[in-house]
């Protein structure tokens, strides 16, 4: 069991304990946040026909080489073509086609004109000066047949569905969503909803958590609140890890009389992978493999506990999810103002990205203390404040997290 290393190393240990994955079959309207359990290819070009970029005509460019105001060239109509609909007439010499946007382009037009460029009536069209090649939008620009789309462990957007969609990709195979429990230790907890007994508090973590568990794409389950007791935490946990891949604890982490995370995990028999980590908020954290599942134990305060969910468990989360990208986007950002504290331990702070004359700026946003979760309302980064750092002035650079 390692104390006192810092997140990133607690991260990586986590990391490095193997996860099983499942798959299952998902339609693509349904497929937001999964991940591909599958390498995708494209089936077809994009677009699949040469098509009008606007409504006009198409015709053969060498046709317009002498045209001037004064002497505009005059084609002949073919036919009309809306969107979607086949081209029935090649375009030779001295034609041309009425054309839509988005509509197929004939055999033997080699440009396409817009039809404010033009003089026009039911049968044929003026043009006015010299058109070359072009104006088109060719088969395969966007994406050609066989290219690669997105490989196995990519989390699906909402621009990558719609690509899937037009590919006619109507299912893909995505990992099982994990499910994880979240159980709340504390006999001074009161569930939601119930009356506020003199000295306790509601349970706050477990919304404040399953909300950022559904954020990331897992499952997450109330499991409840449990006392003060380490046979009682360690029944739940016991139970919980029948039908969960992962528990989350909050509470219990650090080293008072009551705190028993660490007693808890050790009566499942669990290796104790790391406690007591040397970082603030969030550093009392344990984590423990018991079986072949994780056991997560954040601290009880709130804004700890997110915080250190962010900092360190995260990324074992995304890799339980089967992403291949875990890590956390990172980023140099210098501090819009004095941060005024000395920083013995590593200090994470969240706040916002702020642009000002380009140049990307951290903004300390609200109170940072244990157990403000509030001001991660309006928050997109953690700003990383180095161990053993005196008050750092304006303008410095700092590591930063995008959350």
């Amino acid at each position: 069991m390692l104390k006192n290393i810092s997140a990133q190393k607690a991260r990586d240990l986590m990391l490095q304990y193997p996860v099983s994955l499942q798959t299952e079959c998902c339609r693509i309207g349904e497929a937001y946040g999964r991940v591909l359990a599958e390498d995708l290819y494209t089936r077809i070009p994009v677009p699949s026909f040469a098509r009008s970029p606007y409504d006009g005509y198409a015709f053969l460019a060498a046709d317009t080489a002498n045209a001037t105001p004064e002497n505009p060239v005059v084609l002949k109509i073919t036919e009309e073509l809306p969107a979607g609909t086949q081209p029935t007439v090649p375009v030779t010499s001295g034609f041309a086609a009425k054309i839509l946007t988005g509509a197929p382009v004939p055999y033997g037009a080699d440009v396409t004109i817009k039809y404010e460029e033009t003089e026009f009536d039911a049968g044929t069209v003026k043009i006015f000066k010299p058109q070359k090649p072009g104006n088109i939008v060719f088969a395969g620009e966007d994406m050609l047949a066989g290219e690669l789309i997105a490989k196995a462990g990519t989390r699906l957007s909402a621009p990558l569905m719609g690509v899937l969609a037009g590919q006619g990709i109507a299912e893909v195979t995505v990992y099982k969503k994990p499910v994880i429990t979240i159980i709340n230790t504390g006999s001074e907890l009161t569930e939601v909803g119930k009356p506020l007994e003199p000295a306790k508090i509601y349970n706050s973590n477990v919304y404040t958590l399953m909300g950022l568990l559904q954020s990331f794409g897992a499952v997450p389950v109330n499991g409840g609140i449990c006392p003060d007791d380490p046979d009682t935490i360690a029944a739940a946990i016991g139970e919980a890890l029948k039908d969960s891949d992962m528990v989350i604890t909050t509470g219990g982490a650090s080293v008072g009389d009551y705190d028993w995370a660490v007693t808890s995990a050790e009566k499942l028999g669990s290796d104790i992978l790391f406690w007591k980590l040397d970082f603030k908020p969030g550093g009392s954290m344990m984590a423990a493999a018991c079986g072949d599942k994780m056991i997560l134990s954040l601290s009880g305060n709130p804004g700890a506990a997110v915080t250190g969910l962010y900092g360190v468990g995260l990324a074992y989360i995304k890799k339980l999810m089967g992403m291949t990208q875990v890590l956390p986007e990172e980023m140099t950002l210098l501090l819009q103002e004095d941060y005024k504290k000395p920083s013995p331990k590593q200090r994470f702070v969240h706040g916002r990205v702020v642009i000002e004359n380009g140049q990307a700026f951290f903004r300390e946003h609200g109170k940072q203390g244990n157990g403000v979760v509030s001001s991660f309302v309006d928050s997109d980064v953690l700003a990383e404040i180095p161990g053993g750092s005196e008050p750092l002035p304006a303008g410095t650079p700092v590591r930063a997290y995008r959350i």
